[in-house]
């Protein structure tokens, strides 16, 4: 075989892992200021992902055709977007007897900035590796250490939804990056999404931190949020006043169980199973866990139940108010306003009534958005199909945490 020919087999075996390893993991900005986020593959088999700032995402090679890659630029719609610098340093911390894993990613060249320590959600992969919104906040100037959850990617200990135990690591992981920049930020704190806004606040009363921002968290008990949920998926099928009666019902048996730890409460639930056996929300409320314990069979609960829905150590009974009403630094809250996983309704009631009383706490509201701040198109079944991350969401936190937020967002609202 010639050797020219032999040069062209070569190069196109190598053209796939070039072209992969020419778009690297990190953030790019136009020359008009606007930045987009590449993050790795969300599974073996996917392909690298992007996050422009107005909240529009996709994979690199899909139908919208916005980006591909160049050497260490990428091109959206045809125009290089140069890669932001930025410094990122791996390390490891302690915390409650595990060795916890996390990652500084600082925006190099530029004077002191805000410091914010990402809390993960309820998720069980790597936040280190996978994760894509910490490119986001550094894009925007704000230096981010992110961590992987005990129990997950490359952290010892075992996976858990305890908060307490959840918040001492968060604030494990702020001591350990304020170590790491000791003199280099001008404030710090967290930022928690989902199930971070029980822990965030909480992890904030345990040390040293100048602020809090949640996004899509709750104000409420677990049990309050199988409840809620369950009455919101009522409301979107269109039932009425007796159904949302017969849910109260079903949360007061359901949270007997688990909140006794399946130690009482199976009598008062296979009395509700018989007599809700014919109604058609019994077939398809879900709820957190209280729509699968109604349609598992009393012996199958008694068998099992615990080691299925109380195998995490969660508090079922969490005062997320208490944590909050101990902070005398700002708060951030965001809230999608029409969030099925989190249903605002009790969050919005509390967090009001804190703000009345003199907390110092920010609360935007975007309208039309469900859990993770997505916009969505409904679907003839009721379900929702996610299309994009709300435009403005993002701006308003890396605005926040800056100290600067100002002026429109999107459709976010500040409530009063």
């Amino acid at each position: 075989m010639p050797f020219f020919v032999r040069s062209i087999i070569v190069l196109l075996a190598l053209m796939p892992a070039m072209a992969k390893a020419a778009c690297p993991t990190g953030a790019y900005h136009s020359p008009a200021g606007d930045f987009v986020v590449i993050a790795p593959p969300a599974s073996d088999a996917g392909a690298q992902r992007y996050l422009f700032r107005d909240g529009r995402r996709g994979a690199i090679g899909d139908q919208a055709g916005h980006i591909a890659c160049n050497a260490d630029a990428v091109l959206v719609d045809g125009t290089p977007w140069s890669r932001i610098a930025l410094t990122e340093t791996l390390t490891t911390f302690a915390s409650d007897g595990a060795m916890l894993r996390g990652k500084l990613i600082a925006p190099t060249g530029k004077e002191r900035q805000p410091l914010v320590v990402m809390v993960h959600g309820s998720e069980r992969t790597s936040a280190v590796t996978i994760s894509i919104y910490p490119y986001v906040l550094a894009a925007q100037g704000i230096t981010v250490f992110v961590y992987d959850k005990r129990g997950t990617g490359g952290s010892e200990g075992e996976y858990t939804q305890n908060f307490e135990l959840l918040a001492d690591d968060a604030a494990a992981a702020l001591g350990a990056a304020q170590g790491m920049t000791a003199g280099h930020f001008t404030r710090s704190g967290y930022f928690g999404g989902s199930q971070g806004g029980w822990v965030a606040p909480l992890a904030a009363t345990r040390s040293k931190a100048d602020f809090v921002a949640v996004g899509f968290g709750l104000v409420a008990s677990p049990i309050e949020e199988d409840r809620e949920q369950m009455i919101s998926e009522a409301r979107a099928a269109h039932y009425g006043d007796a159904v949302i009666a017969d849910i109260d019902r079903l949360s007061r048996a359901t949270d007997t169980l688990v909140s006794s730890h399946f130690a009482r409460g199976y009598e008062q639930l296979e009395q509700l199973r018989r007599a809700f056996h014919d109604q058609p929300w019994a077939k398809s409320i879900r709820g957190e866990y209280s729509g699968d314990m109604l349609r598992s069979s009393d012996a199958d609960l008694r068998r099992v139940g615990q080691a299925r829905f109380d195998n995490l150590e969660l508090i079922w009974h969490y005062d997320a108010a208490a944590a909050l009403r101990k902070l005398k630094i700002p708060v951030l809250w965001v809230l999608a306003g029409e969030d099925r996983e989190a249903p605002i309704e009790t969050t919005q009631k509390v967090l009001t009534g804190l703000a009345r009383s003199g907390q110092h706490i920010d609360r935007y509201l975007f309208p039309d958005t469900d859990h993770g701040m997505v916009e969505f198109t409904p679907l003839p079944d009721g379900s929702r199909k996610a299309t994009r991350i709300t435009d403005g969401y993002f701006r308003l936190l890396g605005d926040w945490i800056r100290g600067a937020a100002n002026g429109s967002y999107g459709r976010g609202q500040r409530l009063p």
